[in-house]
């Protein structure tokens, strides 16, 4: 009767043992999976704007509001048939609604104390293209209507012509792959100087794709960065 009740007692304390065992055994290999290295990778390209926008304004001023609308429509003309002779098209060309200013109106008592043109009449333009060769030729022509009295000016006078790149997403694969060797490559630099090895990714953050002028002088030529973020499991 007693070997009998001593057995219970056996085999519930080896199962405890054994379960001691397992359960330092998954601790240690959890701790050897704890290692890791968190490590940055980086990509760039250099590329070229296929978008160009070229936001302008006509001004015209006069004292006849007849007159006025007359000279606005012919300079508006000339204004189109010069980017038609460039080989822009309608649709690359956006003619904004004019608006009209009374200069007498805001004027103190409603008189016009200075020597200027009651009215003065502004119409909006937007050039946008994929004609990169194109825009350039019209910035160096521009002088010529000009010169024909036409009142032009740029909105952005600080960069006239706006270069956008709208192609990313045909060279982010790339990217993403060059970022994470390069990540790779500083972790096992890391694992070298521990005198480990780099295992499997444990987690990555592709991190964001930035897109600015690639010097103050050449809104044209644009450079593309991402920095990604990755995690490394580190093995002896």
């Amino acid at each position: 009767m007693k070997q009998q009740n001593l057995l219970p007692t056996v085999i519930l304390s080896l199962a405890i043992v054994l379960a001691g065992y397992f359960v330092g055994q998954t601790y240690v290999a959890g701790k050897k999976l704890d290692r890791t290295v968190v490590v940055k990778g980086l990509a760039e390209r250099k590329v070229e704007a296929d978008i160009a926008t070229w936001p302008l304004q006509l001004t015209v001023s006069g004292n006849e509001l007849g007159q006025l609308q007359k000279t606005l429509e012919q300079q508006t003309k000339i204004l189109q048939e010069f980017f038609t002779e460039l080989a822009f098209t309608e649709d690359e060309l956006t003619v904004g609604a004019p608006t009209i200013q009374d200069n007498r109106a805001l004027l103190y008592g409603g008189q016009n104390t200075y020597n200027q043109d009651r009215y003065i009449a502004k119409a909006e333009f937007n050039l946008r293209t994929t004609k990169i060769d194109k825009m350039s030729e019209a910035m160096y022509k521009m002088p010529t209507i000009i010169g024909q009295g036409l009142v032009i000016s740029s909105k952005n006078t600080w960069q006239p012509v706006q270069y956008s790149f709208t192609k990313l997403n045909e060279i982010k694969p790339e990217m993403i792959e060059e970022a994470t060797k390069n990540a790779r490559e500083a972790a096992e630099k890391f694992a070298r100087d521990s005198g480990s090895k780099v295992g499997k990714i444990k987690s990555a953050n592709q991190g964001y794709f930035s897109i600015t002028d690639l010097d103050q002088n050449s809104g044209v030529m644009k450079k593309v960065r991402v920095v990604s973020t990755l995690e490394f499991y580190i093995e002896d």
